[in-house]
């Protein structure tokens, strides 16, 4: 141990010696500034918390009480040395289970928690943290419905002493969380990067850092674009049997509130996160994919660029994958990153983490490079216009475009074959790029159309057209496959070893790329909060937003704008189509694409 090593932890101990009970920091012993792992993971103390939230959604008359499955060193315990959380908020870990292999949580026959799902209690618990595991109101051993801010900020109430939580599910026996110092990281992918992200929209005291890994940021563009409803996805088939019963009055509630008009409403302003960035207290470690079918990647966009606004300490690895966790595209980089994100962040290590380029970016697949900020600096709007020729240019033309909606094709189908017409879409080229052109933001398309129909639904895709190597996302790839060969990240028992199979990008060769998608409603033409019919044969103006999107085209590539009318690869094929002719005039249809840089 070297006199670094010596001295750091010297003054650790020195701090957990002088310090009254209360602010006890963390026991920790770093080296080379990172905290090093040092308790023992098989000895940890495991057990289950069963926390109020304040809330009755299930209404059964009892406060419901969400399970917090909790891994905690059990040195620091025993020394009355308190220590920070990082903690996982999801209702998957029952019946889907996290990760590569969707791990689910496991328990012993006494219901203690044997296997923690993923590596963050392997990994971290003998470095001086707990892990706690809690599953969302009315998933797995939770009672209660689906809201999972509370749930997760429930939890976080308790650990700082604002909240009850009890030994067991319904019973009266209290248990206090003396052993929490009250910082508290969350971490999650999808739902579970969602729930992150709301519970710092909360701005919730206590909650020091967020790693949202493919999380939502604004809940009506999982279920709306622009005014076009997609359809209704609520709580069941996650709850379990008990929720199953009790949740049906709320979850029809919500519905009922969210509506299928593709209004923009009270109820979805309550789940817009980027609108409340203002009250964001923790910092932020976000990863996202351009290519994720699963959260479209304008869930990324828009609350990244409020962040920036906000002045919220974070930092982002983008990626060209799809729904993946950032631990399958580069593990030992991604865990060092992350051990000392939550080093800075919950054990105040100043290791200088957040004054490091902001951005980790993979342009091409496996090729990374390290950026200061996002979009990237000098980005500047670039306005395209469509011709009747089938062309993309940089001046306005005139002339119209028609397409006639086929609910049965989607934009998977629009892209084929760009040169041969077809009814259900209009394709507009660019001429070939003469050098690698980035670009990087979120675009925009402006449309003027008339419908022969009292509604209309528009899809927009923009494509680069040429051959390339990539990951392959095509549904329902990801971009990454496992291999037959394990890695281990941590310590382990039997029955969590903190093993998983490695892996690797998935390749495949293209001759196209869908690179941003959009949809909207014409009705929706002056406002989101409310839609109107359609004077059929009028001419309406809307501009919408297509998902945000870094993408190089290289040299000698056509980009593309591709207009269609309802995308059968993402519209509830139950859902009434309007079977709508939309003619688009030409002079006033464009695109705004934010172009990065190009170099040769």
């Amino acid at each position: 141990m070297g006199l670094k090593t010596v001295t750091a932890t010297v003054v650790a101990m020195l701090l957990l010696t002088a310090a009254p009970a209360i602010a006890s920091p963390p026991a920790f012993v770093l080296r080379d500034g990172v905290s090093e792992p040092v308790f023992s993971y098989e000895k940890a103390i495991r057990e289950t918390a069963w926390v109020e939230t304040g809330q009755d959604l299930d209404r059964d008359g009892q406060v419901d009480r969400v399970a917090a499955d909790i891994i905690r060193p059990a040195e620091p315990a025993a020394r009355g040395h308190r220590v920070p959380v990082i903690m996982d908020v999801s209702p998957y870990f029952e019946k889907i289970g996290r990760g590569n292999e969707r791990q689910p949580k496991t328990y012993l026959s006494d219901g203690t928690p044997s296997q923690f799902p993923l590596f963050y209690d392997n990994y971290f618990v003998p470095r001086g943290y707990a892990v706690v595991l809690v599953d969302v109101g009315g998933t797995n051993r939770s009672s209660g419905c689906f809201d999972d801010v509370a749930s997760g900020n429930g939890v976080v109430n308790w650990l700082n002493g604002r909240a009850n939580a009890f030994r067991t599910p319904f019973g009266p026996e209290r248990v206090r969380a003396g052993w929490a110092n009250g910082s508290v990281g969350a971490i999650g992918k999808s739902q579970d990067g969602a729930t992150a992200i709301g519970m710092a929209a909360s701005g919730i005291e206590g909650l020091k850092t967020i790693v949202p890994i493919a999380g939502v940021s604004s809940y009506y563009e999982v279920h709306n674009a622009d005014g076009a409803y997609f359809g209704w996805a609520g709580g069941p088939g996650l709850y379990n049997e008990r929720a199953e019963k009790l949740c049906r009055p709320f979850e029809e509630d919500n519905a009922r509130r969210a509506g299928t008009d593709g209004n923009f409403n009270e109820y979805w302003r309550g789940l817009d996160y980027v609108a409340k960035t203002g009250k964001v207290r923790a910092s932020v470690f976000a990863s996202m994919g351009f290519h994720d079918l699963n959260v479209n990647p304008i869930q990324f966009g828009p609350w990244w660029e409020a962040l920036n606004a906000y002045g919220v300490p974070r930092k982002a690895w983008l990626h060209q994958a799809a729904h993946v966790d950032p631990f399958d595209l580069d593990r030992s980089l991604f865990v060092r990153t992350l051990h000392r994100w939550f080093d800075r962040w919950l054990l105040g290590v100043r290791n200088g983490v957040e004054t490091e380029p902001a951005i980790r970016i993979e342009h091409t697949p496996d090729r990374w490079a390290d950026e200061r900020r996002w979009p990237p600096a000098g980005a500047r709007s670039r306005t395209l216009w469509p011709s009747t020729s089938g062309g993309l240019g940089s001046r306005p033309s005139s002339g119209a475009a028609s397409v006639t909606e086929d609910p049965a094709r989607g934009a998977s189908q629009w892209v084929e074959n760009p040169s041969q017409a077809s009814p259900d879409r209009v394709v507009f080229a660019g001429e070939p790029v003469r050098a690698d052109t980035r670009i990087a933001g979120t675009a925009t398309v402006t449309v003027t159309a008339r419908s022969d129909k009292p509604s209309a639904r528009l899809g927009a895709v923009l494509v680069d057209y040429g051959p390339a190597t990539a990951r392959n996302t095509k549904f329902p790839a990801l971009g990454t496959k496992d291999l037959t060969s394990r890695s281990c990240w941590g310590a382990g028992t039997a029955a969590d070893t903190g093993c998983f199979l490695d892996t690797v990008a998935d390749l495949t060769t293209v001759d196209k790329r869908i690179v941003a998608t959009g949809w909207a409603d014409l009705g929706h033409h002056r406002s989101l909060w409310r839609g109107e019919p359609l004077e059929p044969g009028k001419a309406y103006t809307m501009t919408f937003r297509l998902s945000s999107l870094d993408h190089v085209v290289p040299a000698g590539h056509r980009l593309a704008l591709v207009l269609g009318g309802t995308d059968a690869d993402m519209f509830d094929p139950a859902l009434p189509a309007p079977g709508a002719r939309v003619t688009f005039e030409l002079g006033g249809t464009s695109l705004s694409v934010p172009v990065a840089s190009s170099r040769g």
